[in-house]
């Protein structure tokens, strides 16, 4: 019992926000996390749904963005539409990683600072979400070792350009890659098809490809 009250007490004042579709879950797991913790939790649907006070003292939030996909494409485009709004705001994490992924390094590259994995205890993602609020990552040694030859490896020099899409690009990129229309698209971020459709047409003028499933590959490699 009174471990549990240390932790209310040491999180008290900070938040997480689950990113997820799959709201049973993220429910169960934010009473569990706010009567273990003390932490406020609140609930998106999609990463474009996170909200940022400016206001408030950077590293207070963590987002924890649900990631049960099997293809790596999708971990990423998540993380783009995310943008730089949220990663240089809010702590972010991936959780329900598949073991094996080998998304690692890359997800630390664009600031991800933990994983928790399909396979971890419950007590497991307490400790990692303290340890995160301490701001420290929350990494096995193996990936965090990877992590530092890879960052050592490629240098300075050769980090990517800043993505060149607006934000409401990636954010249509996101949904081509899943697979929707242009109708689907119009309909879930409230603009018109014809809308979508010049969207889409500059973004593929400026990646420079010619239809959905380059735009999907291209994604794969660049982001």
């Amino acid at each position: 019992m009174k471990s549990r009250e240390a932790k209310s007490d040491s999180l008290s004042k900070r938040t997480i926000q689950i990113v997820s579709a799959r709201k049973l879950q993220c429910d169960l797991m934010a009473n569990y996390l706010t009567v273990t913790t003390g932490v406020i939790c609140k609930i998106a649907s999609d990463p474009g749904a996170i909200s940022v006070n400016p206001q408030e003292p950077e590293n207070t939030t963590l987002v924890l963005l649900d990631c049960p996909e099997r293809d790596p494409v999708k971990y990423f485009m998540a993380l783009a539409v995310a943008g730089r709004r949220i990663l240089s705001k809010c702590l972010v994490a991936l959780f329900n990683v598949r073991p094996g992924l080998g998304i690692e390094e890359r997800a630390v590259s664009w600031g991800i600072r933990g994983f928790f994995y399909e396979t971890d205890t419950v007590d497991q993602m307490i400790k990692g979400i303290q340890t995160l609020f301490k701001g420290e990552m929350w990494l096995s040694r193996d990936i965090m070792a990877k992590c530092i030859l890879s960052q050592r490896s490629t240098g300075e020099s050769s980090k990517k350009d800043v993505i060149f899409l607006t934000q409401r690009e990636l954010e249509i990129l996101s949904m081509v890659v899943s697979g929707a229309t242009n109708e689907e698209i119009a309909a879930r971020i409230c603009i018109s098809p014809h809308t979508v459709k010049t969207h889409i047409y500059n973004i593929f003028k400026k990646i420079n490809v010619p239809n959905r499933l380059q735009a999907a590959l291209w994604a794969a490699k660049n982001l």
